[in-house]
């Protein structure tokens, strides 16, 4: 029967990992058996460059972790040679980095992994590692979002250059009905356009948003079925 002094080393090395995985977004099993000394540096490197933590520990400390959690179902994941990827940031940096690596180093293999406190199986992780990084979705979502204001500023640049070529100072003066300039005569015609310009930008500024919205829904759908 294993000392008091053991049983308390290992009561703190089970606190120690429940207070860092308490808190990861992802956490991913793998099975590193095979890996060269020089493979498993490469690897530890890039993960830390990236901020994702990977740790080898003892299949016996990391069910008593799991089960403070209230996580449960690994005792399959948790047989023979196991490490832990975690990431406390990204729900995707920590399958998809260890993904690239069994693509990378074929001994390397994915066991499953733990999303939002829920266990799930290679299929759900290898889905998941295809997502887009959250950095990415957020520029797309910029990129949409401030895509129709840029369009009407190149326009408003255009519009600019042009009066600056005729000589006409108001915007108004450049815009035509029926082919014919409008003037100080009709200023209302003018103003109605400038609105409905401005409101157009407005509406298609909310269409990006909205169509961003859905992509990022659909893909956060399509991980999850």
């Amino acid at each position: 029967m294993p000392s008091e002094k053991v049983l308390e080393r290992k009561r703190k090395q089970v606190t120690s990992l429940v207070d860092e995985l308490k808190n990861a977004e992802s956490i991913v099993f793998a099975d590193f058996k095979g890996l060269t000394v020089k493979q498993d540096t490469e690897m530890r490197a890039a993960f830390r460059n990236k901020g994702l933590t990977y740790r080898v520990v003892k299949n016996t400390i990391s069910e008593r972790a799991f089960e403070q959690l209230g996580i449960r179902g690994l005792e399959e994941t948790l047989k023979g040679p196991t490490a832990i990827a975690y990431s406390s940031e990204d729900v995707v940096l920590a399958p998809r980095m260890v993904r690239e690596f069994t693509e990378k180093f074929r001994r390397l293999k994915i066991k499953g992994g733990v999303i939002g406190g829920e266990v799930h199986d290679i299929d759900y992780i290898m889905a998941l590692s295809r997502v887009e990084s959250r950095e990415n979705l957020y520029g797309q979502l910029l990129f949409m979002m401030l895509y129709p204001l840029t369009a009407l500023a190149q326009v408003a640049g255009q519009i600019a250059e042009k009066g600056a070529e005729t000589g006409v100072e108001r915007v108004a003066d450049l815009l035509t009905t029926d082919g014919k300039t409008v003037t100080e005569d009709e200023p209302k015609e003018a103003d109605a356009a400038e609105k409905d310009a401005k409101a157009d930008a407005e509406k298609a500024t909310e269409e990006a948003s909205a169509e961003a919205s859905e992509e990022v829904e659909k893909d956060a759908e399509e991980v999850s079925s």
